[in-house]
């Protein structure tokens, strides 16, 4: 146990925010440099060690909270990053990313705030980055076998490294022109500079992983091409099917799926664009959808200068406090106040959208809006209750819904869905082909960014079990498992 008295003598605090009008000027992190270490230590002797660490169960990956706990009290950073490490590829993107289902199920957190795990994450890791700790892990031999992963974000490049440092020969296959995926260009600057990105892809490269980019498997190479080059596939393409808002207006200019709008600023700091194609400023902005993606969007748009922002959601505002239905330690719906949040814009709930106005243009102006509220049960319009605002972008931030078909991946494989249209999978994360294998959303649906990563870990042992006949790859979770974060 780190501090005995630490629960009861030292309050949460967290990681500290650069002014929100400084930050909207700019593209880096929010967080003030440096703001973490010189209480991180007090932060991580709040922790218990309790006898049946919940935390353990709240995460998907089974990260050893406790144990990195204790070592990032007692400043031993260099044995916290190793701790870390065994559980998380890449601890620097869920310190960042993650909603923290940990710290719902902090056992602290029944009755007081839960302990900063998150924060502890991030500072332990940067700590080791900083110190030169994170050393490619290069395999002692190979094993002759060959993997090809379709798709670079968090499931693909866990599942590839685990592959690679099991001494396989590993090709990641990404169809944007970087590797990433959704973290390249579908995560803003300001939540996590692409930095972080950049130096583990080279520890990968340094261990033997090789990156193909602009290549979509099923249109630029074939499913057949690439069963017969390689022993085993991982397919960890994501769920990239967005909801749609089929109502009357969609068609008109300026209405765009985030997926369409988030990339692009992205790009503009990469230094692909001097200026976005489709950008915010001067505009008035509607972003519908009320979660972390059309967070996103709303902190774009701030940064890119609109006139307003405004973020509707269909469903009720959380409570404040957990309600009964989702008692500790489960993962609760809670209001949450993000970054992008702070810097302005107005929230609006239990409304949805009727139709679009457009000019003589064909662009649009306006979005047409009703309150709703649940009768009985179902979702039902409260009449005379229509009104307009001005909508001269809006982004759809309404989620996914499932696999891409159109691009042939799934008809050349072969491949049978499941009811919920992801891919179908066994215990092991194979499919109904034998030597393709299937992780994240592509498999799951749309979830957490450490959900990716513990599919991606547990596909490899998958993986690796099929090539060698066994396998002493960890495997956090199954594809049936749903742990305490649902």
């Amino acid at each position: 146990m780190a501090d005995p008295k630490g629960f009861l003598t030292t309050g949460r605090e967290v990681a500290r925010t650069r002014p929100a009008t400084e930050r909207v000027r700019d593209w880096n992190e929010v967080y003030v440099p440096g703001s973490l270490l010189p209480i991180i230590s007090k932060q991580a002797g709040r922790c218990m060690d309790c006898g049946i660490p919940f935390c353990h169960n709240g995460c998907p990956l089974g990260n050893l909270i406790p144990e990195w706990n204790d070592y990032a009290y007692r400043e031993d950073w260099s044995a916290a990053q190793e701790r870390l490490h065994a559980t998380n590829n890449f601890p620097e993107f869920t310190g960042r990313l993650c909603p923290a289902p940990c710290e719902s199920a902090c056992v602290l957190g029944i009755n007081q705030p839960a302990v900063t795990i998150k924060n502890v994450e991030v500072s332990i890791i940067d700590k080791a980055w900083d110190g030169g700790d994170v050393k490619p892990q290069v395999p002692e031999r190979l094993s002759g076998k060959t993997a090809a992963v379709i798709g670079s974000g968090p499931a693909g490049l866990a599942a590839a490294q685990q592959l690679t440092r099991a001494g396989h020969t590993v090709v990641v296959y990404e169809r944007a022109d970087r590797i990433g995926g959704l973290l390249r260009y579908g995560i803003p600057e300001f939540k996590m500079e692409k930095r972080h990105i950049n130096r583990r892809i080279e520890q990968m490269r340094a261990e033997g992983t090789k990156f193909r980019t602009g290549v979509e498997v099923g249109r630029d190479i074939t499913a057949t091409d690439l069963r017969k080059r390689f022993d085993a596939v991982v397919i960890a393409a994501g769920a990239t099917t967005a909801r749609d808002l089929p109502v009357p207006g969609r068609e008109l200019n300026g209405i765009h799926q985030a997926m369409e709008y988030l990339p692009l600023a992205n790009k503009v700091v990469e230094g692909d664009f001097v200026a976005p194609p489709i950008t915010a400023e001067g505009k008035h902005v509607v972003v519908i959808g009320g979660g972390d993606t059309g967070a996103d969007c709303v902190g774009t748009a701030h940064r890119q200068g609109a006139a307003s922002v405004t973020q509707l959601e269909i469903m009720p505002r959380p409570g404040e406090e957990r309600n009964p239905g989702q008692p500790w330690p489960t993962f609760p719906m809670l209001y949450k106040v993000t970054s992008a949040h702070e810097e302005g814009g107005e929230r609006v709930y239990s409304v949805s959208t009727t139709h679009f106005e457009g000019d003589e243009d064909g662009n649009v102006q306006s979005l047409h809006l009703v309150e709703v509220e649940f009768v009985e049960g179902r979702l039902t319009q409260k009449p005379g209750t229509e009104r307009k605002i001005p909508a001269q972008l809006v982004t759809l931030a309404m989620g996914f819904t499932g696999t891409d078909v159109a691009n042939g991946l799934v008809a050349q494989f072969g491949l049978e869905l499941d009811a919920r249209g992801n891919i179908a999978r066994d215990a092991d994360f194979a499919t109904n082909v034998d030597g393709v294998f299937v992780a994240g959303d592509a498999g799951r649906g749309q979830s957490l960014i450490v959900w990716a990563i513990a599919e991606g870990r547990s596909a490899a042992r998958g993986v690796d079990r099929h090539l060698t006949g066994a396998s002493s790859l960890p495997a956090p979770i199954r594809p049936t498992d749903r742990s305490l974060t649902v």
